[in-house]
Order: C-alpha cells, then sequence, then structure tokens
C-alpha cells in the first residue's frame, strides 16, 4: 500500500511540477538515463579517519583513490552527532527535529539530571518517503546492506522502499560482534571466521551481479567501526608492527568537561578495521569497473557522525580526530564535521569543496544527478550538490543547525549550535551559556569569542531561534 501510494505522489508531481520548475528531460523524454547510485555509508567514521583527510596511521588506499577522481567535501556535517537521527536525514532529507528523531534509537535519556531529554520517535515514520522509495516509480531496483538502526520490525528497509535487506534490523551494532555467528536476524551467519565487513561486500557484489542491466540504487550502510572494536585478523600484525614503528601505542587524552578526548591515532585494532573497510570498498570498485558500470554510476561515500573520540569513564575511546574538537556525541566540530566524497556519473575531475553541506543534501543531490525532477516538499532541508560540484554556485545553505538536547556518554549535556558563513554558536541548554566561535581562524574551537563579539552573538541567536520555531523543535524539560 504505501508503494502505491509513494507512486501515485510522484505521477501527482510530475503533473504538477510547472509550479516547481521544468521536469528534466533526457534525450528528449521525462525517463531517467540508466545511471545508477552507489552509496556508502560508514558508521562513526571520523573525519580524519582516512589518508586523504589528513590520517598517517590509518591506510585508506582505495577510498583515498576514488577521491582523486571525485569531489572531497572538506566541511561536511550531519545533523546531529550520533547516528539514528543522521540515517533518518540522509533517507528523507529532512532534518531529524522535522521527523521527530533526534537521539539514537532508543537513547538513554537519564532521569537524575537536572533536565529531563525530550520524548522522540523510536522508528522512522512510515509516512516519511524515503529515497528508495522516490526512485522505485523510475524503475530502480533497490539494495539494503549493513545497519538499519530506524526501528523494529514493521520499520525495516524493506518496509522502507528497498526490496532486498541484508542485516538491516533494529540494533545499532552487530549484536554478536564482527565475526559469525552475527545473531542477526536479517543475516544469516556465515562459515567460521567470517568478517561482517566482507560478509556485507559479498552480499552487495552479487546484488550488482543480478542487477547489472537495471538502473538501481545499492545502500550499504557498514557496521564497521563502530564498537565493539575487533580487528581484521588478517591485518592487525600490519598495525601492530607499524605501531612499534612509529612508538605510538597509548592514548593521550584531554579533559573535555567530565569526558576525555584521545589526541592521538594509536589503536591498532582499529586501525585494521579501517583497513579492512578500505579493502572492501576497493572490491566493490573493481566490480563495478568489472561490469562496466563505473561511468554511469554516482558513487557517495560518508559517515553518520563524528569518529568515537570522546568518553567518560576509564576506556580509551579508540580513535582521534584532533585539530577538531570532541567526538562523537558532541556538537563541536569532532561530532558532527565528517568525511564525504562524490563521484558524480562519468566524473574524473578531483576538487576540493569547503561550502558547508550536510547529510539532507544527499537525497536531492542523486535525484539531481539521476536526471530526474527534484521533489523539494519531501527533502525540504536540503539541497543539491550538483551546482557546487559543477562549478555553477559556491555555496548552498545560509546556515546550518545541530540540535541534541539529550545526555550522552561522552559528556555531552543537552545543547544546539548554529553556524552561519564561518561562524559557530553553541548554546547549553543546562545553564543556558553560549560559546561563539569562528570556524577559519578556529578550527579546533578553542577561542570563545562570545564575550568580544556581542553583535556576532545576537545575530547567530537569531538564528538559532528561527531554526527552533521553523523546526518545531522538542525542548528537554526541567526535572523537578
Amino acid at each position: 500500500m504505501k508503494n502505491i501510494l509513494v507512486t501515485l505522489l510522484v505521477l501527482a508531481f510530475l503533473c504538477s511540477c510547472k509550479n516547481e520548475g521544468p521536469v528534466k528531460k533526457t534525450n528528449g523524454h521525462t525517463a531517467p538515463k540508466n545511471k545508477n547510485v552507489v552509496f556508502i555509508l560508514v558508521d562513526d567514521l571520523g573525519w580524519k579517519d582516512l589518508g586523504c583527510y589528513g590520517s598517517s596511521f590509518y591506510e585508506t588506499p582505495n577510498i583515498d583513490r576514488l577521491a582523486e577522481h571525485s569531489k572531497v567535501f572538506t566541511n561536511a556535517y550531519t545533523p546531529n552527532p550520533v547516528c539514528s537521527p543522521t540515517r533518518a536525514a540522509i533517507l528523507t532529507g529532512r532534518y531529524p527535529s522535522r521527523i521527530g528523531i533526534t537521539d539514537w534509537i532508543p537513547g538513554d535519556d537519564p532521569k537524575n539530571r537536572s533536565l529531563l531529554g525530550p520524548e522522540d520517535l523510536h522508528q522512522l515514520p512510515l509516512e516519511e518517503t524515503t529515497i528508495a522509495e522516490s526512485l522505485k516509480p523510475y524503475g530502480y531496483k533497490t539494495f539494503f546492506a549493513g545497519k538499519w538502526h530506524l526501528g523494529n520490525a514493521g520499520y525495516f528497509p524493506e518496509n522502507q522502499g528497498f526490496d532486498n535487506n541484508k542485516g538491516g534490523h533494529h540494533m545499532g551494532q552487530p549484536p554478536g560482534g564482527y565475526y559469525s555467528p552475527y545473531k542477526n536476524p536479517k543475516l544469516s551467519d556465515g562459515p567460521e571466521g567470517e568478517y561482517l565487513t566482507d560478509r556485507l561486500t559479498d552480499e552487495s557484489i552479487t546484488f550488482l551481479r543480478e542487477n547489472k542491466e537495471s538502473p538501481f540504487l545499492l545502500y550499504l550502510a557498514y557496521y564497521t567501526v563502530h564498537t565493539p572494536i575487533q580487528a581484521s585478523k588478517r591485518h592487525l600484525r600490519k598495525f601492530q608492527d607499524k605501531q612499534k614503528k612509529i612508538g605510538d601505542s597509548l592514548a593521550l587524552t584531554h579533559r573535555e568537561g567530565k569526558a576525555f578526548t584521545v589526541q592521538n591515532q594509536y589503536n591498532a585494532e582499529y586501525a585494521s578495521m579501517v583497513y579492512a573497510l578500505d579493502e572492501n570498498v576497493g572490491r566493490l570498485f573493481r566490480e563495478l569497473e568489472r561490469l562496466k558500470l563505473t561511468d554511469e554510476t554516482l558513487i557517495i561515500f560518508t559517515s553518520d557522525n563524528g569518529g568515537l573520540s570522546t568518553i567518560t569513564g576509564e576506556w580509551k575511546a579508540p580513535t582521534s580526530v584532533k585539530p577538531l574538537r570532541a567526538g562523537k556525541g558532541w556538537a563541536y566540530e569532532g561530532g558532527v564535521r565528517v568525511p564525504l566524497i562524490i563521484k558524480p556519473p562519468g566524473e574524473t575531475k578531483a576538487a576540493k569543496i569547503t561550502a558547508p553541506v550536510i547529510s539532507m543534501d544527499l537525497f536531492p543531490t542523486i535525484l539531481d544527478e539521476m536526471d530526474l525532477p527534484l521533489q523539494p516538499r519531501l527533502h525540504k532541508d536540503g539541497s543539491s550538490l550538483k551546482p557546487i560540484m559543477d562549478g555553477e554556485v559556491r555555496t548552498v545553505h545560509e546556515a546550518l543547525f545541530w540540535d541534541y538536547s539529550h545526555y550522552h556518554t561522552s559528556g555531552w549535556t543537552p545543547g544546539q549550535a548554529v553556524r552561519k558563513g564561518n561562524w559557530k554558536l553553541i548554546h547549553f541548554l543546562e545553564d543556558d551559556t553560549f560559546e561563539l566561535y569562528n570556524l577559519k581562524n578556529d578550527i579546533s574551537e578553542q577561542y570563545d569569542l562570545a564575550t568580544e563579539n556581542i553583535e556576532k552573538l545576537q545575530d547567530l541567536k537569531k538564528e538559532l531561534e528561527q531554526f527552533n520555531r521553523r523546526l518545531k523543535t522538542a525542548r528537554p524539560k526541567i526535572n523537578h
């Protein structure tokens, strides 16, 4: 029933599109070219976790090679510093606050703190239209593999427009770890010793081979590099040896509120997971080339939030995103700035793009690159990045917004943030304090300018309030 409704909505949109601009045509027809989408979403991959983004300890030769022929975004953001809200935003093109998912599912709102986090949804509503549902009326085969974390039975990928689902269920990390048996209700166990990252790639390659004649959306949402940190055994020794050679095997930390942020990339097990990720991305790309699909495929590679570098307690976080401040769970740059690499179909010219962009932009970008009409009534918070990649415009957003009014085990307390131009404002709700940073001069957010630049502070406060009104954000309550 849902798919029938989506089809009718798309047809109705095409009939009324004269009010929202012309329908794009291909060779004089409204039907799209035979273009494909490969969307790779990595869990908790930090902004500094790739060689092409500056890591010297982790090795990512295949992803680096992709970057050499792609658009590399240096100011790409997620709309939330944890996973479920961002995943919902990617699929719908809408801010998480608008959807009603503002924390990881089911969240961990404590009852003994000064604020009570707002109640949010534990599933992506079926009424939301996903990018998969928008592509299906045009004949696209849709495939999902990996982490879903957007609801339990009845709200799985197959209920949200995906023809196939390999491994997507309600949990946010692999229940059986990274080695078979996986204990995953949506993924059969493999042979003993099979590594989950390898298996998800195998399933994706099978899909490519079976659907090479049809336009397709392959949405590969790796569980890696989320905890548990379990090394790829075939690569661990490589990074243990490298660790010894550079003499950097201990985590160096810096206090962040009541938490600690790791300052160096030191963890050989984590490095082996990143390397296994890269190895499998390379396998997938080679299969695209073998099937002669590379030139007609849009490739998007990104992460759902910042790297896991800041946590409370005695356990040391596994990675560092320095020079960015904090990490996953925080609205500082380390928690929301992520890698984003986009290779348009047929594109070979590399470019670094500094314009601030955000996860909701990927929905309309896919439609635009597939020569399909944009649907702004759906992806109302996203803007196509094609004009930026084509050099037609320099920016697509006047301001960006983050709403994370929950507590998190990273030490974050409820708050919000907004970026406008080079300026960023953070509002901590417990004590109603504001911090102001100039990211052009201070990417590490070390110099709070709130008391020095009152005019800019007031400007961004107004911007923050406008976002709250427009999105009708849910606020935390005082815990009496």
